[in-house]
């Protein structure tokens, strides 16, 4: 991971190389778009973040509980735009719609690992679908789904 030691989201975008900028915007209006808005977005793991706040959530994640519980990530790497989303690491059914929704859209091959999405052909990226998917969890289904995971 590019390792940007960005305090805020408006100084990673600008610290991101040039080309990148554009399309991790056009990805954060696709996001942003249809996210529940509790989520909150802020820099997590040296990249855009969106979690589920302290307020919500106070026991937060359980590997630091000092820190929000994370959801999704976004991040400006060397090779690659990536998309984090733990929903579809989480929740097979999930993956699978997803899978299928993209090789209908996309021409090239889903670039998919646990939880990550790779984007390296910019031209490629399904936007509507990004919006789907991140239309398909709300806060309190996160919750839920991240502690039944923690229970197994």
């Amino acid at each position: 991971m590019a390792n940007y030691p960005s305090i805020s989201v408006s100084q990673y975008l600008k610290e991101i190389p040039a080309d990148q900028k554009p399309i991790i915007e056009k990805l954060r209006m696709a996001i942003k778009s249809k996210l529940d808005k509790e989520f909150e977005e802020c820099m997590n793991y040296g990249m855009i973040g969106y979690v589920i706040p302290k307020s919500l959530y106070p026991e937060g994640y359980h590997c630091d509980p000092k820190l929000p519980l994370p959801f999704a990530g976004l991040a400006a790497q060397k090779n690659s735009i990536n998309l984090y989303h733990m929903g579809i690491y989480l929740d097979q059914g999930l993956l699978d719609w997803f899978k299928e929704e993209y090789t209908k859209q996309c021409k090239f091959k889903l670039d998919l690992g646990k939880s990550c999405i790779r984007f390296k052909k910019y031209s490629d990226i399904p936007y509507p679908l990004i919006e789907d998917l991140f239309s398909k969890i709300d806060t309190k289904n996160w919750i839920k789904l991240y502690e039944k995971s923690l229970k197994k």
